[in-house]
C-alpha cells in the first residue's frame, strides 16, 4: 500500500492514476485517506475515475470532516459534496455541534449545501439510472436533522434548521410542533428561517401551508410577513385566477400584508397575472376593507390589463359614493372587460340614471358589454312583457316593446312559438306584439303561415301586420289573401296592399261589399 501511496504523486500520470484505481479497488481506509488528502489538487481525470468510484471513499470522507485539519476536512466537505454523500449527513451534524471543532462553520456550511443538493434531486424527474432513492435518502437525512434541531438550544446552528426546513414538508410532526409552542428553543429560529431563506425548498414550504386545512397560526402569519419580490411572485402564482376552497379559507385568516398596503410599487412591478392574483389575495383576506379599496383602486388606475380587470370585478363587494365614482368613471374605460363588470353592478348600487346608462351600453359595439348591459336590464325579457303585456296601453306597449326587443336576443323565437299556440287568443297577442315590437319583418314566415289560419280574425290581423312588411314575399302573400274566404280578412289585405304602393293593387268590388261566412 506505501508503494501505491507514494505512486500518487508519480511524475507520470498513467502512474497516479494507475495507483489512485488501485487504492479504490482495495478498499485501503489509509490509501482512502491519502486520496482525501490531496482532493485539493486534483485533475478532471481523478476526478472522473473518482466519481465512478466514490462509493468506496465513504469511510476516509467520514474521517475527514471529523478532523481538526483545517485543509483536511476542507478537503472531506468537498468530497462530500462532489459525491453527493448523503449517508454521511450525521458525522456533519456531529463535527457541526462540537463546539471544540475549529471547523464547525465550514462543516454546518457543507450540511447546508448537501441539503440544497438532495432537494434539487427531490424537486426533478428521478435518474433511475441512479438507483438510489431520493425520497428514502430524504427520510434518512430528515430523520437524523430532526434529532439535530431537538438539541438545538445547545448547539444553536442556524444552517441545521435551513437544511432542516429545506427538506421537511408540512406535514412533518417535529415542525408542526415546534411551530404550534411558541416557547420552544428552536421556535423562533424555524419562523426566522421561514420568513428570510431565499432557498427555493424553504418557499415551497411557507406556501403548501396555504393547502392545509389545520396550517398554525404561525404558518398563516409567515404568509403575511414576507415580502421578498421572489415570494410575493411564487405566491401570486400560486393562488393564480381564483384560490382553491382550502387556500381561501387560509387568505381569510391573513389580517395584514403590508407589502400590499404601503408599497404600491411592488403592485406596479408584477406583470398581468401577478396583479390579477394581488387582487383575489387583496379581496379575500382579512385585511381592514378601506385598504383593500385603496388597493383596488390604485390598480384600476396604474395597473395592466389582468389587474384592472379582476379589480374592476372586486369592486362590486364594496358601495358608498367613493365605489360608486369609480363604477361611473370607468364605465367608459377603453377595455370593455373593465367596462362590462362596471355595467353589471350599475343596478345594484342604485346609482341615478342606472338604467339611462345601461339603455346607451345596448349600442356598444363590444359584444361582452352589450352583454353585461343585456344582464342588468332583465327585468326587459320577452316572456315577461308577454305577460304584461294586455295590461299595457298602445304607447307603453311600443316603448316597452322596443327596449325588449333590444335587450332580449330570443324575442322573435318566443314570439313564434306563441305564434303557433292552440289558443287564439295567444295567436292574435302575438301578431300584437309583433307590431308593438316592430318585429314583423323577422316573423315574416311565421306571420304568412296564419294567413292560412283557421281563425279568421288571426288571418285578418295577419293581414293588417304584414303591412308593415314591405317585402315581395310579403306583398305575394297578401294577394293570395285578396281571394280569402273572409272578406273583412280580404279588406285588411287589400288595405296592406295599398299602405305597400307603389305597386299597383286590384281589387274585386264584390268583396268589398258581401263578407263570406266566418270560417
Amino acid at each position: 500500500m506505501a508503494v501505491l501511496i507514494s505512486a500518487l504523486d508519480s511524475p507520470r500520470h498513467a502512474v497516479q492514476e494507475g495507483a489512485l484505481r488501485a487504492i479504490l479497488d482495495r478498499h485501503s481506509v489509509a490509501g482512502q485517506k491519502e486520496v482525501v488528502r490531496r482532493l485539493h489538487v486534483i485533475d478532471a481525470r481523478w476526478k472522473a475515475i473518482l466519481e465512478e468510484k466514490h462509493g468506496r471513499m465513504t469511510h476516509a470522507l467520514r474521517d475527514a470532516v471529523l478532523s481538526a485539519d483545517a485543509q483536511l476536512c476542507q478537503n472531506g466537505c468537498q468530497g462530500v459534496l462532489w459525491f453527493r454523500e448523503y449517508d454521511l449527513t450525521p458525522a456533519l451534524l456531529n463535527a457541526a455541534e462540537d463546539e471544540s471543532n475549529p471547523n464547525r462553520d465550514l462543516v454546518g456550511a457543507t450540511l447546508l449545501s448537501l441539503a440544497e443538493l438532495l432537494y434539487d434531486e427531490l424537486a426533478t424527474p428521478r435518474d433511475y439510472k441512479n438507483r438510489r432513492d431520493p425520497q428514502l435518502v430524504r427520510q434518512h437525512v430528515v430523520g437524523a436533522l430532526e434529532l439535530s434541531v431537538q438539541r438545538f438550544n445547545k448547539h444553536r446552528l442556524p444552517q441545521v434548521i435551513e437544511a432542516f426546513v429545506l427538506l421537511v414538508n408540512r406535514e412533518n410532526a417535529t415542525l408542526k410542533q415546534i411551530l404550534l409552542d411558541p416557547l420552544d428553543p428552536s421556535y423562533l429560529a424555524i419562523v426566522d428561517t421561514l420568513i428570510h431563506s431565499p432557498r427555493g425548498g424553504v418557499l415551497r414550504l411557507v406556501l403548501s401551508f396555504l393547502d392545509d386545512p389545520h396550517a398554525p397560526s404561525a404558518a398563516i402569519s409567515l404568509l403575511a410577513r414576507r415580502s421578498d419580490d421572489r415570494f410575493i411572485d411564487c405566491l401570486l402564482r400560486k393562488i393564480g385566477y381564483e384560490p382553491s376552497v382550502t387556500a381561501a379559507q387560509n387568505i381569510k385568516r391573513i389580517e395584514n400584508l403590508a407589502w400590499l398596503q404601503v408599497q404600491p410599487d411592488v403592485l406596479d412591478r408584477l406583470d398581468d397575472s401577478a396583479q390579477h392574483g394581488a387582487v383575489q389575495l387583496a379581496v379575500r383576506s382579512g385585511m381592514n376593507r378601506r385598504a383593500v379599496f385603496k388597493m383596488l383602486e390604485h390598480v384600476l388606475l396604474m395597473g395592466k390589463p389582468g389587474g384592472r380587470r379582476a379589480a374592476a370585478k372586486a369592486l362590486e363587494q364594496f358601495s358608498g359614493a367613493e365605489a360608486n365614482a369609480l363604477a361611473l368613471r370607468f364605465l367608459s374605460d377603453d377595455d370593455p372587460h373593465v367596462q362590462s363588470h362596471f355595467a353589471r353592478q350599475l343596478r345594484q348600487r342604485g346609482i341615478p340614471g342606472a338604467l339611462t346608462r345601461l339603455i346607451e351600453l345596448m349600442d356598444s359595439p363590444q359584444p361582452m358589454v352589450r352583454d353585461a348591459a343585456r344582464e342588468g336590464l332583465a327585468e326587459f325579457s320577452f316572456r315577461r312583457f308577454l305577460g304584461v303585456f294586455d295590461l299595457l296601453d298602445e304607447d307603453v306597449r311600443r316603448s316597452t316593446g322596443a327596449m325588449v326587443k333590444k335587450v332580449d336576443p330570443e324575442s322573435p323565437k318566443v314570439l313564434i312559438e306563441e305564434l303557433n299556440m292552440l289558443s287564439r287568443t295567444r295567436r292574435l297577442r302575438a301578431v300584437s306584439i309583433a307590431v308593438a315590437m316592430d318585429l314583423v319583418g323577422q316573423v315574416e314566415d311565421a306571420l304568412i303561415q296564419r294567413l292560412k289560419d283557421e281563425d279568421h280574425l288571426v288571418r285578418t290581423e295577419v293581414a293588417r301586420a304584414l303591412g308593415r312588411c314591405r317585402t315581395l314575399k310579403s306583398r305575394e302573400a297578401l294577394r293570395d289573401a285578396l281571394g280569402d274566404r273572409s272578406v273583412v280578412v280580404q279588406t285588411a289585405a287589400a288595405q296592406s296592399l295599398r299602405e305597400l304602393q307603389p305597386l299597383p293593387v286590384i281589387v274585386s268590388p264584390m268583396s268589398m261589399i258581401q263578407e263570406a261566412p266566418a270560417q
